[in-house]
């Protein structure tokens, strides 16, 4: 163990955000949001920003690195100003994940199938606590990799007006046997005419993955109407551990594009 270093008067805590609470009754449980204010945040208290919810929002998971890069987005003006919502987890087999009836994911993760739940959390309890307490306006942006990709799109395609642009990186689409990508076009033509921007994308990573999410792409683009704007990247040179980064910047540029 190394000696904790003591501040001096010369030396403060360095920090990048504020950690929040919210009690959840559809969770049963107490969860914790990790929360990037944008730099002019307490300066100018008459301007609203865009919100980025983060899956897997924890300091020690994607909460860091991601803000990092709205910090360094909005810093070029290639972004607005944001606010980042960290979402921690507690069990994300559990609450990004929807009923199975394969076996083997059954035996494999025996808490999942609790992802209507956690969506319910999102609409009904997280997004009205941080619109009612922090200056937002209306775009709302969702990131979520692996199991978080597979909740953002069961989002996508099950209550689509939650957000207003999606960045699904690296979905985990083979869970129940890839059920929801059979479903999504009966989905999607229950959800014509919402203006939504999706990003998906996938690295050099196991064929399944790879496969299926070319095939949400391509399900997106031929079902949906031209409300719904989608984008498509495969990255040969990232793996599942190296693409969020990547993936994020990539995505956050090009979906705050100014038209030219």
């Amino acid at each position: 163990m190394g000696q904790r270093v003591k501040t001096s008067p010369t030396t403060a805590p360095f920090t990048i955000g504020v950690v929040d609470h919210i009690q959840s009754v559809q969770l049963s449980e107490t969860r914790k949001l990790n929360i990037y204010l944008p730099a002019n945040y307490n300066k100018d208290i008459n301007t609203r920003y865009p919100i980025i919810y983060l899956l897997d929002g924890s300091a020690n998971e994607d909460f860091i690195h991601i803000t990092g890069i709205v910090q360094f987005l909005t810093m070029i003006e290639a972004m607005p100003q944001t606010i980042v919502i960290g979402i921690e987890n507690v069990d994300r087999k559990r609450d990004f994940t929807f009923p199975t009836r394969n076996k083997q994911d059954l035996k494999d993760t025996p808490t999942s199938g609790k992802s209507a739940k956690f969506i319910a959390f999102i609409e009904k309890e997280l997004q009205p606590y941080i619109e009612k307490k922090y200056r937002t306006n209306q775009k709302k942006t969702i990131i979520g990799q692996s199991l978080g990709g597979l909740l953002a799109t069961e989002v996508l395609l099950k209550k689509p007006t939650l957000f207003n642009q999606y960045v699904i990186v690296s979905p985990s689409l083979w869970w129940d046997d890839e059920s929801l990508l059979a479903d999504a076009p009966v989905l999607l033509k229950a959800s014509h005419n919402i203006r939504r921007q999706v990003y998906v994308l996938v690295g050099n990573e196991h064929k399944v993955m790879q496969e299926d999410a070319a095939k949400l792409a391509d399900l997106l683009r031929v079902t949906a109407d031209t409300t719904l704007q989608v984008n498509y990247t495969f990255l040969p040179d990232e793996n599942h551990l190296t693409i969020l980064h990547n993936a994020v910047y990539k995505a956050l540029m090009v979906l705050n594009k100014k038209p030219e």
